[in-house]
């Protein structure tokens, strides 16, 4: 009797151990979940790689990245990548809407991708910032880079797909991906083709089905400083800002006092560098630089000669553009903004020239027009409404005798015969304007 207790005993633990070892196994373990939302851009890259960080000081096991993105840009996307590939734990992509462009190449850099039903990965094809398709060089590294992302998984993904994905020429028919069609694949397309673990309807679900139900989530959200750097680093808010410092500092410098424009300009200035800070990008040595060719500009003005002004302007834009870590895309940022600042200039010499203090040593605002006292010629106005005869035809121009005096003038536009009586009714400088006396 005894025994066969005993053997009951063994077999109710055996199965409470069997029935509760999911959840013992989870119990224990740190998961970190992280949004991968809105573009791929440079001030993404500063939020993930503090995110990954604080993963692998607590010792997590996973990070889970939350992803829903159209898309962003190729240089932040391959630091991203690289972050991942170099993170310690695991990394499960989990697309909960799309990963589209830059999207799709992080999610294959992933140890595992799970997406929602409505999910979308694909179309990944390199656009410039003019919306039309990357250079052949850029097109084939990218193409490369897609291929080497598929490969990079330990889940074995066809690297076709991927090449699909960048590349309009390959056919996939089958996957709405015809000769000159780019490749997105559905939730249950991407499981088919083994670029999905599994489709899942919610967070919660994706943790029972990797077997983390149990864990403990932190959830990582971007600081406010984060959000900044990620909107001020953005391609097209750099131009921006840098146009609104060129043209803020400028008004400001030909103008008496401190003021609005001054104001407009240091802000946009110290949010350009503040967000590059922030991201990553931008080093102390950048600033100096920058801080050093805006002291040249102010001497130049009071030390003619041109040097010191060439050497600041040179020191000003090479501080800008080391600042913002990739020169090519600075360099294009710096170009816009000069633009519209020679743009605003022309503006401002034209409408508010006599206005500007300083501007006026610069720009002559004097115009040489008859209110002013300018003319090249005597203006006779005491003949004004003065009569005299035609002494030749008027074709319109033609000769007039005044009293004892024999003019030049030009009739209003009509054709006045030879002794007939005009009349002066205008004198501009040397042109005297007469009109035929009718005869009542």
């Amino acid at each position: 009797m005894k025994a066969v207790r005993f053997v009951r005993m063994v077999l109710l633990l055996v199965a409470a151990v069997l029935l509760f070892a999911p959840a013992a196994g989870a119990k224990g373990k740190t998961v970190f979940h992280v949004p991968l939302e809105n573009e791929v851009e440079r001030g993404l890259y500063e939020f993930l790689e503090r995110s990954i960080a604080e993963a692998e000081k607590a010792g997590a096991d996973t990070v889970i990245l939350e992803i829903n993105t159209p898309g962003g840009f190729v240089d932040a996307a391959g630091k991203i990548a690289k972050l991942m590939d170099n993170a310690n734990p695991k990394i499960i992509a989990y697309i909960n809407r799309d990963a589209l462009s830059a999207g799709a190449f992080l999610a294959l850099h992933a140890d595992e991708i799970y997406m929602d039903p409505s999910g979308r990965i694909g179309a990944a094809q390199v656009i410039d910032q003019s919306g039309n398709a990357a250079d052949t060089k850029a097109d084939s590294a990218w193409r490369t880079a897609m291929q080497n992302a598929a490969e990079s998984s330990d889940q074995n993904r066809d690297p076709k797909y991927a090449l699909a994905m960048a590349d309009p020429d390959q056919d996939l028919p089958e996957y709405r991906a015809g000769k000159g069609q780019l490749l997105t694949l559905s939730a249950k397309e991407a499981e088919k083709v083994g670029y999905s673990e599994g489709t899942v309807s919610s967070f919660d679900e994706l943790l029972e089905k990797t077997g983390l139900s149990g864990a403990e989530v932190v959830n990582m959200t971007e600081t406010f400083s984060e959000k900044l750097a990620r909107f001020i680093t953005n391609p097209v808010v750099v131009p921006i800002l840098l146009s609104i410092a060129g043209l803020g500092l400028i008004v400001e410098l030909y103008s008496p006092g401190f003021g609005v424009p001054g104001t407009m300009g240091v802000s946009a200035i110290l949010l350009f560098f503040y967000g590059h800070l922030v991201a990553g990008l931008a080093g102390y040595e950048a600033i100096l630089l920058f801080v050093l060719g805006i002291g040249l500009l102010v001497a130049e003005l009071f030390v003619s000669g041109g040097i010191l002004g060439v050497a600041g302007a040179a020191a000003v834009v090479g501080g800008i553009i080391m600042a913002g870590g990739d020169p090519l895309v600075m360099g294009v940022s710096v170009a816009i903004a000069l633009v519209i600042m020679v743009m605003g200039m022309v503006i401002l010499m034209k409408f508010f020239g006599k206005r500007l203090h300083l501007l006026s040593k610069l720009v002559l605002m004097d115009s040489t027009d008859t209110e002013s006292g300018y003319v090249s010629n005597k203006n006779r106005l005491e003949l004004i409404g003065r009569k005299g005869v035609s002494l030749t035809a008027l074709r319109p121009s033609g000769a007039v005798r005044l009293d004892n005096e024999m003019l030049d003038v030009v009739t209003e536009g009509s054709f006045i015969e030879k002794d007939k009586e005009v009349q002066v009714i205008k004198v501009e400088g040397s042109r005297i304007v007469v009109r035929e006396v009718k005869a009542d």
